[in-house]
């Protein structure tokens, strides 16, 4: 419960509209909530500020199209209907929708995967002021600062590591820099980190559609593209996790040009363990 309550408190404490996503997670063709699901909700339904929950029920595709959307919404509901009973005056269900096997986050190749799927998602918002403006201070640069002024648990950028729109491809200026950080794991092998993947522009969705997976968790691909070439290049799976921000923390909006896009198609890294 605590982390929760200190993910929310760090949201909240930016300047601007913070959407965090929180899901949960059901059996197959079941919309029954476990004990870990509602002990979720219920760290949920006690946060203090001024809030709004938009509740999106979701399927793997085993089943026929109609009979999954069904059971979107059933799961949807059973969401819903629990946090009603918790939640006071402090947070606003603004709707409870059913998408079915529409917004897939994964494929559906193993059973994992698919459980994955099998998931309601609610998302958590504060709206953003009228004409509020957000340009946020550069990070340091992992590429640049030396390991031993590093502190555990500090976020960095990784400076010209960006993205195309929509792909997990990053820009071709990248490769040099994602050389330089293959260099440092290298050279400090105690090194772990985690990379912490973000979009631009969807301020309706968590998360983006990659459109070269068909997947809705754009965010988390990019991040694992890093990672991806870091295993190629010898730097061992442990050392690094991956985690999909979504649009959670823009370094610029509105995203009036497409420079202020490109910025927020990026990848952080936060240093774990030295």
């Amino acid at each position: 419960m605590k982390s929760v309550f200190f993910l929310i408190l760090a949201i909240l404490s930016v300047g601007f509209n913070a959407q965090m996503l929180s899901s949960v997670y059901f059996e197959h063709n079941s919309y029954e909530l476990n004990e870990g699901s509602k002990k979720k909700l219920d760290s949920l339904a006690l946060l203090k500020a001024g809030l709004t929950f938009r509740i999106f029920g979701n399927c793997d595709s085993s089943g026929e199209t109609e009979y999954n959307r069904l059971l979107s919404e059933k799961r949807a509901n059973a969401v819903s209907a629990y946090l009603q009973g918790k939640i006071g005056n402090n947070i606003r269900l603004e709707n409870t929708t059913g998408l079915g096997e529409e917004k897939q986050i994964n494929d559906n190749s193993t059973d994992e995967l698919r459980g994955k799927n099998r998931r309601v998602d609610i998302f958590i918002e504060k709206i953003f002021a009228p004409g509020e403006i957000i340009s946020r201070k550069a990070l340091p640069s992992f590429l640049s600062t030396k390991v031993s002024q590093m502190k555990v648990k500090d976020t960095f950028s990784l400076p010209d590591v960006n993205f195309i729109g929509g792909r997990h491809v990053w820009l071709p200026n990248g490769s040099t820099k994602l050389d330089q950080l293959l260099r440092i794991l290298k050279d400090h092998p105690a090194l772990e980190v985690e990379l912490q993947g973000h979009i631009c522009c969807d301020y309706e969705n968590f998360d983006g559609e990659d459109i070269d997976l068909g997947t809705f968790n754009l965010s988390w691909t990019r991040a694992n593209a890093i990672k991806e070439f870091l295993q190629k290049e010898g730097i061992a799976s442990d050392r690094i996790k991956v985690k999909g921000l979504g649009h959670l923390n823009p370094v610029a909006y509105p995203e009036r040009t497409e420079t202020d896009r490109i910025r927020n198609r990026r990848v952080e890294l936060v240093l774990l363990k030295k």
